[in-house]
């Protein structure tokens, strides 16, 4: 008796971003033109690999994107893998690709590979970068040794997780890096090559309420506390503070803090992009160990702008008295 394997079946997104863009005439801007089938198109190899299915499900620059289409993407992912899929690959821009990522990382309970990849150039570009970047992400999704490790973001042949990732350049090709560790993998003969096993993450639930809004504000040398006085009346359920080097803001910034942590929780994480956050060195009215006693929380390794989305999340659920938990799992 002869035996028919079954191809594997792979799922492909589209929400637009430069791996998109085509400029409408010369000298003009470029936008986001191609729909899903359009990126395929120049991709045959993913033909090759397995049974795709696709869909265009916006075509947005990223910095557009909000979490309301970040849920409708998370329903598309689970309903895909629901149907079959063994790999779901999301494309879109590198502008707020480090955030979607681990936005649905945070919600995505299921051991199918779940891959983020996009462009720097775009596609009307000389040596655009789209295409490789989409066949690399699928090699990882379908591949037996991505399984259970939550969401990945794949560009540049390398792998990296959703909650360490960063774009850390402006327009540069290897724009993407996992400070302070390196990338998870990399991509050797089309084959996903890990450095090291995936980190354990705890699934969020669905949030219930998702009308409340978190602010992110930086610290800056001799800044004034006009934004954080105001905060209060303009009905924030949280504030994350970008701080300098290890956590630390000025002495007019703690004192402001510590009343706006009387209402709302309040993350305080570095701005310096690399290296955490300390807890028990500096002992000066604006150092770490003040603003904890001010009833603030630390954020560790994680960056100001996952901070935020951990915490929206973590009231939609009403659960922010777990973000100290969830924090030191960075």
């Amino acid at each position: 008796m002869t035996h028919i394997s079954k191809r594997a079946v792979l799922s492909v997104g589209s929400l637009g971003g430069t791996v998109s863009m085509q400029a409408a005439a010369p000298g003009q801007g470029v936008t986001p033109t191609l729909d899903c089938l359009g990126l395929l198109a120049v991709v045959p190899q993913l033909a090759e690999l397995a049974e795709l299915r696709t869909a265009t499900l916006c075509l947005l620059p990223s910095a557009s994107l909000g979490f309301a289409q970040l849920f409708e993407v998370l329903a598309w992912a689970q309903a895909e893998v629901e149907q079959g899929a063994q790999a779901v690959v999301i494309t879109q821009g590198t502008d707020t690709l480090e955030e979607t990522a681990y936005f649905l990382h945070l919600l995505w309970s299921s051991p199918t590979p779940l891959v983020l990849t996009g462009a720097m150039r775009s596609a009307s570009q000389p040596g655009a970068d789209g295409p490789a970047n989409l066949l690399a992400a699928a090699q990882v999704g379908l591949a037996a040794s991505s399984r259970g490790r939550g969401v990945l973001v794949v560009i540049n042949d390398e792998i990296h997780s959703a909650a360490k990732v960063r774009k850390v350049a402006s327009l540069a090709m290897a724009a993407f890096a996992s400070p302070g560790d390196g990338c998870d993998g990399y991509l050797l003969e089309g084959k996903p090559v890990y450095r090291q096993p995936g980190a354990a993450c705890s699934v969020l639930p669905l949030p219930t309420n998702r009308g409340h809004t978190v602010a992110l504000l930086e610290a800056s040398l001799d800044a004034d506390t006009g934004l954080l006085e105001a905060l209060p009346k303009l009905g924030y359920a949280g504030l994350v503070v970008a701080g300098f080097g290890a956590g630390h803001v000025s002495a007019s910034w703690a004192e402001a803090l510590q009343r706006i942590a009387e209402q709302i929780p309040v993350v305080i994480a570095t701005r310096t992009g690399s290296g955490p956050t300390a807890t028990a060195t500096y002992g000066f009215v604006g150092g770490e160990i003040d603003l904890r006693s001010k009833g603030m929380l630390m954020a560790g390794r994680l960056c100001p702008r996952k901070c935020r989305i951990l915490l929206w999340l973590l009231l939609g659920c009403g659960l922010e008295q777990a973000l100290e938990e969830h924090l030191g799992q960075y």
